[in-house]
């Protein structure tokens, strides 16, 4: 209790509340941008909070986090082009209701949706933060190198590729994690006599180059597309018979989303479409998805805004990333010293309850923004993006060499941007590479520390409980799926085989 109220106090900071206001702001403008993105406006903005205190560096990028996750609604509702991945199946009845004249209407759920599911995840997870505590002192090298270990399994299905292509990235990833000299050991690793490499790749330079330099190459590729705009007149709020449909469906939306956020490896992405899809499945009207239902937005916004509360369960308590842009928020916490476990329930409590405070407030800021601004920020939609990418290119270098003055991490960014656009163009995600890049690392050294504890006896591991847990998780993570495919064929062939 004494974190919760000493962390709600850290945003009585005018200054902290200001930057909350422009990051929610600009977090607004990244989601309306078809082509921007949340992990995307979260790794430019990475290097520029370097100079900053922990607690005003990751709040300002959950806030981006959360306002651009709902401000891909904006343009899948009037131009058919969702913002951000995770508004796409906002588009199936979005921009339905647009074409006949109901923009306002389809806005105006999608604002309170996202509002009521982005509120309800950060309440869930300020509740579950005390139980989280209980748990720290039960952690030490072992269980968090069988932790970092499982959330490596989940490599194979957190990109938008093939499983295979999932796991080629993410060793790619831990390969550049290996980088540089071994802290144990001193031993130089892949430096090739290059003394910039002795303190290893960067995790800021990679993530600007992955995400944000390889989607301007993506995009310049699509320079002749034209969207069609949908003229909307005002946002108005659900009337009372739009959340008579729909209250249900918000609040399983909701639920379904923080419990998918909270899983690692997903996000609000899949919590969407599992979000749309009951939606559909429990409505009494299922025939008018697709074609304009009011449950539809409803079920997509509640659920992608309740996954970033949700995403930021294993991200804080236990360095495993809930999503992409979870992801760059850990590099963040890396970057500034903080270390993410379940210790930080017990040693910064404090900073953890500013951050889930500042989530609240962000969601709060972008419903008024919502109401009253989305007409203005459907209006970024029409930046010719001759105009947009050449300016993100610009704050994707500035901002790499911000961080040390270094123009080698100038062409790590470069580098990282063209091999990210060779990987996204032949089917491989970019989300695993920047995964295996971060937990690579840390796997390293917790097995280091665990080798030393454990005097080098690595088989003692499994004479521990939570250790071992991790490990069945696992081994269920990697092989489960093949497995359980391979019994229900079986299962379906010896019944086939009985029938006849």
């Amino acid at each position: 209790m004494e974190g919760l109220i000493s962390g709600f106090l850290v945003l009585a900071d005018p200054y902290l509340l200001a930057l909350l206001v422009m990051a929610t702001l600009g977090g607004v403008v990244i989601g309306a941008l078809p082509g921007l993105n949340a992990t995307t406006g979260a790794a430019l903005l990475l290097p520029f909070t370097l100079t900053m205190d922990p607690v005003p560096a990751i709040s300002i990028m959950t806030a981006i986090y959360c306002s651009a996750t709902f401000a891909g609604a904006i343009t899948a509702i009037l131009i058919n082009t969702p913002g951000t991945a995770a508004s796409a199946t906002t588009c199936l009845d979005g921009y339905p209701l647009a074409q006949r004249g109901e923009a306002g209407r389809a806005l105006g759920m999608a604002v309170v949706s996202s509002t009521i599911g982005g509120v309800f995840s950060v309440i869930c997870l300020m509740i579950a933060a005390p139980f989280l505590a209980r748990a720290a002192y039960n952690f030490s090298p072992p269980e968090y190198f069988a932790l970092t270990l499982f959330g490596l399994s989940m490599l194979a299905s957190i990109g938008d590729g093939s499983a295979i292509k999932n796991l080629i990235a993410g060793s790619l990833g831990i390969f550049l994690a290996l980088v540089g000299v071994d802290n144990l050991t001193t031993v130089e690793r892949f430096t090739f006599g290059s003394y910039e490499l002795y303190d290893g790749i960067g995790f800021v330079p990679v993530m600007i180059g992955v995400f944000g330099i390889s989607e301007l190459l993506i995009q310049a590729a699509n320079l002749q597309i034209v969207r069609e705009q949908v003229v909307m007149k005002a946002i108005t709020l659900p009337s009372k018979a739009d959340y008579k449909k729909s209250w249900r469906t918000i609040v399983r939306s909701s639920g379904i989303g923080t419990f998918i956020g909270i899983l690692p490896a997903e996000g609000a992405t899949v919590a969407s479409m599992i979000g749309y899809n009951e939606a559909k499945r429990w409505s009494k009207n299922p025939e008018e998805f697709g074609h304009g239902a009011i449950e539809g937005i409803a079920g997509s916004e509640a659920a992608n805004n309740a996954a970033t509360g949700g995403a930021m369960v294993p991200t804080l308590a236990l360095g495993i990333p809930g999503s992409a842009t979870a992801a760059v928020i850990l590099a963040g916490l890396m970057v500034h010293g903080v270390r993410p476990g379940p210790t930080m329930f017990t040693e910064q409590a404090e900073f953890a309850y500013a951050i889930f405070w500042s989530m609240l407030l962000v969601n709060i800021l972008f419903f008024l923004v919502g109401l009253r601004g989305a007409k203005i920020f459907a209006r970024v939609t029409l930046i010719p993006v001759q105009i947009l990418w050449p300016t993100v290119f610009v704050f994707s270098i500035v901002g790499t060499y911000a961080l040390d003055q270094s123009m080698f991490d100038v062409w790590v960014a470069l580098t990282a941007g063209v091999i990210g656009f060779f990987m996204r163009r032949y089917g491989f995600s970019v989300v695993p590479l920047a995964i295996g890049l971060i937990l690579g690392g840390m796997l390293e050294q917790r097995l280091g520390q665990s080798m030393v504890m454990l005097d080098e006896q690595w088989w003692l591991m499994f004479t521990r409980p939570l250790t071992l847990f991790f490990f069945i998780l696992t081994a269920l993570a990697l092989f489960g799926p093949a497995l359980f495919g391979t019994l229900k064929r079986r299962l379906s062939n010896s019944t086939g085989g009985t029938a006849e």
